[in-house]
């Protein structure tokens, strides 16, 4: 196989030689549905004095992209806290959180506008989640075009959690796990259909007589 790629501000381009359509749309669904991703959950509203609902808060920190790094276990949670008081406009960058290494991925994302004497606290729980349970976790967005000189190409957008091609490289991984686990699950069916051998039927020989 033969790949040359070409990635610029969250979009990767994939020129795949010797791949088959087939298996380049499962790629390409499996970076769409797969791939795990962080998402704030659930909301616990401290203070809200804004001109909003609590549920247009809790939507919108819910949308916000979550740097996602690799290996995170499945039980995973990471607390994000606001405390804000106006005037000012709240950014996704106002979030604190509590790991170090886990982050909001844009910073200048507009959560609310507070006006003078309205506060906002509150405090949010990240979790791990994939594009087959909610919006809020999926990955990017994806395309595969096969061309006439039998070459398909792969289009990926990321959706800031991680980069494109790192996008894709996860789903490629989590697609080779299944696949393995596919094969044993097979092997095992096979092996239950074959008919069992029979035992093999002792033959004795009496030792001839002497004269």
């Amino acid at each position: 196989m033969q790949l040359s790629a070409k990635e610029d501000k969250g979009r990767v381009v994939v020129e795949a030689k010797g791949i088959s359509l087939p298996v380049a749309n499962a790629i390409r669904r499996y970076a769409m549905s797969r791939v795990p991703v962080l998402a704030i959950d659930t909301i616990t509203l401290y203070d809200n004095t804004s001109s909003v609902f609590d549920e247009y808060i809790a939507h919108r920190m819910g949308l916000l992209p979550i740097k996602t790094p690799k290996g995170l276990p499945e039980s995973v949670e990471v607390t994000f806290t606001l405390d804000a008081a106006g005037p000012k406009r709240v950014y996704s960058g106002d979030l604190t959180s509590n790991d170090a290494a886990i982050s909001v991925a844009e910073p200048k994302i507009p959560i609310i506008t507070l006006f003078e004497g309205q506060s906002l606290r509150l405090e949010g729980k990240a979790v791990l989640g994939d594009g087959r349970t909610h919006a809020k976790h999926q990955a990017g967005m994806g395309a595969c075009v096969p061309n006439e000189d039998g070459t398909v190409t792969i289009k990926a957008e990321s959706f800031l959690s991680m980069g494109p091609s790192e996008m894709l490289l996860r789903a490629c991984d989590i697609l080779e796990k299944d696949l393995r686990q596919l094969a044993k699950g097979v092997a095992k069916l096979e092996k239950a259909k074959a008919p069992a051998k029979k035992p093999a039927k002792k033959t004795e020989k009496k030792a001839a007589k002497k004269k």
